[in-house]
This record gives C-alpha cells, sequence and structure tokens, in this order.
C-alpha cells in the first residue's frame, strides 16, 4: 500500500481544493490535526505538501495548533525535527502501556524505551506540546502494573495525557481470545479503580482532568487539546482522507475507509454540496432534536467547563430545561451532575458522574423528540 501514498497525498490536496471551492466564503481554521497514528508512512515534504494546500485554501491566521499522532516506535530524531519545522507544534503518541506483555495484547511493536526517546527527541525539536496515550482495563492488567505505567508516564514531564478504558470491539481477535478463554475478560470495577486512581494521582501532579478522558498541566488553557474541543464544544468541523469525519452546517460526514476507493472516488470530480465531499460515503443532516442531544452528550464530556444554558439557548432558541427537565433532574438525583459551582448558568459531571459516564450520555441518545417538534 506504500506506492499508493503519493496518489493518496494527491487526492487529499484534491479534496481540501474541492471542499474548499464549494464553500460559499472562505473558510477559516484554528486546528489542523493529522491522525491515524503512523506519520513516517509520509515524508516530510508529503506533509509540507498538505499543509501548502490548506494554506492556500484556507484562512489559517488564526491556527494556533497543529498536532500529529504518532506511533513511538516509527519515528527518529531526524523526522521530527523536519515535522516541526514544516509547522506542526503538537505530537501525540501511543505509549498504551510501560510493559511488554500489555502492548503484546494489544499488539504494538514498541518498547517503553521508545516512548522515552520519542518525547526526548521532541523535546529537542522544539515540541512544546506533547501528550502520551494511555489504556486501562487491559486483560490482566493489575493496579500495580497501571501505577507503574502512570510513574513512568508521569516521569517524563510533559503537558497533556489522555487515558482510555479498553473496550473489546465484537469481532476483533481480542474479542475471539476472551470468547476461547485464551484471555481473561476485562474486569469492569477494577478498570473503575484504576480511573480513580489516575484521577487522584494526576491531580496531585498538578494536571487538570478538561474532559473526561484528558488531562493537561495546569499552568495555561494552551497545554488543553484545542481540536478536540472542537468536537466536544460541538463546534464545525471538516474532515479529509480516507475514513475522515466531518460535521458542518448540521451535517454529519464520513469518507469511504479504503485507500484505493478513495482515490478513485477523488478522482471521478463529481460535483458535490458544501460541506459533503466526493469521497463522502455516509451523509446524514441531523434534525434540531439530534442536534439537541448531540450538544448535551458531547458537552457533558468537557468535566471542568459543563453544559452551558447560554450556548444551549444561543444555538436552539430553548432553554436547556425545557426541552431536558426530566433527564436532568434524573441525573441530578442519581449525583451525575451537578450545577457548576464557579458557573451557575452550566452543568457537569461529579465525581461519580465521570465514572459513570456513560449513564449519563446515554440520557441523551435516542430519546423520542417533544410532542412541539
Amino acid at each position: 500500500m506504500k506506492s499508493f501514498i503519493p496518489q493518496y497525498v494527491e487526492a487529499v490536496c484534491q479534496e481540501i481544493k474541492i471542499v474548499s471551492d464549494a464553500s460559499p466564503e472562505r473558510i477559516q481554521v484554528g486546528t489542523l490535526f493529522f491522525g491515524g497514528g503512523t506519520p513516517s508512512l509520509l515524508s516530510i515534504s508529503q506533509y509540507q505538501k498538505i499543509l501548502e494546500t490548506c494554506r492556500n485554501y484556507f484562512d489559517l491566521n488564526s491556527t494556533s495548533e497543529i498536532s500529529i499522532e504518532a506511533n513511538p516506535g516509527n519515528i527518529n530524531r531526524e523526522y521530527l525535527q523536519g515535522i516541526r519545522e514544516a509547522g506542526v507544534n503538537r505530537i501525540s503518541f501511543g505509549m498504551q502501556s510501560a510493559h511488554p506483555e500489555e502492548l503484546h495484547i494489544l499488539d504494538r511493536q514498541h518498547r517503553h524505551e521508545d516512548v522515552i526517546n520519542a518525547v526526548a527527541w521532541s523535546k529537542k525539536a522544539g515540541f512544546k506540546h506533547i501528550n502520551l496515550d494511555l489504556i486501562f482495563g487491559i486483560p490482566g492488567q493489575s493496579l500495580e502494573h497501571w501505577n507503574k505505567s502512570l510513574d513512568l508516564a508521569l516521569a517524563e514531564n510533559i503537558d497533556h495525557f489522555s487515558l482510555y478504558s479498553l473496550i473489546v470491539e465484537e469481532g476483533t481477535p481480542m474479542h475471539r481470545w476472551v470468547g476461547r478463554g485464551l484471555l481473561q475478560a476485562p474486569d469492569d470495577d477494577l478498570a473503575a479503580d484504576m480511573y480513580e486512581v489516575a484521577m487522584d494521582r494526576l491531580e496531585e501532579a498538578g494536571y487538570l482532568q478538561y474532559e473526561i478522558s484528558n488531562w493537561a498541566k495546569r499552568e495555561e488553557a494552551d497545554n488543553f487539546c484545542h481540536h478536540n474541543l472542537q468536537y466536544w464544544r460541538f463546534l464545525p468541523y471538516l474532515g479529509f482522507g480516507a475514513g475522515a469525519h466531518g460535521f458542518a452546517n448540521g451535517i454529519r460526514t464520513e469518507n469511504v475507509g479504503g485507500i484505493l476507493e478513495y482515490i478513485r472516488k477523488i478522482n471521478q470530480n463529481k460535483p458535490i454540496t458544501y460541506p459533503t465531499g466526493p469521497a463522502a460515503e455516509e451523509v446524514s443532516e441531523l434534525s434540531k432534536w439530534d442536534l439537541m442531544q448531540e450538544f448535551m452528550m458531547v458537552g457533558f464530556r468537557l468535566t471542568e467547563e459543563g453544559v452551558s444554558r447560554q450556548n444551549f439557548q444561543s444555538i436552539f432558541g430553548q432553554s436547556m430545561e425545557s426541552v431536558f427537565e426530566k433527564q436532568i433532574e434524573y441525573l441530578k438525583n442519581q449525583g451525575l451532575i451537578e450545577v457548576h459551582p464557579q458557573n451557575l448558568a452550566s452543568l457537569r459531571l461529579t465525581r461519580r458522574g465521570k465514572l459513570f459516564g456513560n449513564q449519563v450520555f446515554a440520557q441523551f441518545v435516542g430519546n423520542l423528540p417533544p410532542k412541539e417538534m
């Protein structure tokens, strides 16, 4: 598949041009994010080409953050120096665990030594914003091992952490291994203990939990991942490339996942209607009711900021309580949400709500719309 990378980069640049040209006005972009975890598959010059295309077709004057995801085992000092000089200023490494046996279960090929090198090289290259992803609830993972992974992650002295509970997806090799008894099933109670331990330890180390899975050093808001805040604040974003997702003008889009199919669709030069690009496989126009529910669901992920009554009223022309009175009262009675102590116009998760976030989010999924809608 590497032989198709030049064609793929051309197709991504072409998609950017097509969608930009279809927009009624020049698009202002606040953040850029290169996802996928294998940046070294693209050369520095290919990243430069994509960034130059973005500069030509978008207004990047307010762009403060250009991020890239990376596998710590697939990069080197020169590569990091090159992408930093190209304009990337935030990098996220998939550390996942410090233990070889847990990395093996997750099918990750790197060693913890690679993480140490990757962070050190990134700092030398001039990256001030560095994130490490960690996973808890891995089959067979002990609380002792989790604490050790946190020890080693904190020792890197970086500004951001993302912590995720392992989900064993149906149809994956891990799901089959658990089903056949080759791996023990994840222990939900133990995973909850690991999450609580992480909350306490990161707070003690000077990190603010600003989202249900994300912590940033308290020094300044610039340490937050501003790209992800775009999702959680229910703001628009455009997705380019195979499998990319977008959300703008109340329309959710998802591109085809296959590289060759993506290239083929881009090269067809079919007319499009903004914000739907030529490679879109799924396009959903959300109703006002859908948008209201999603606003609540993603907003409650912001554990520090919470959900703003004023923003809800401004966007939808109705008060939050008039639409979701039953759900809000239920969640308050369950001790899962509270009025924000510093901002009485917002609601946020309690500590218990952080532990049982899915119960909160479920209250805003699949509800029947009110009769007046």
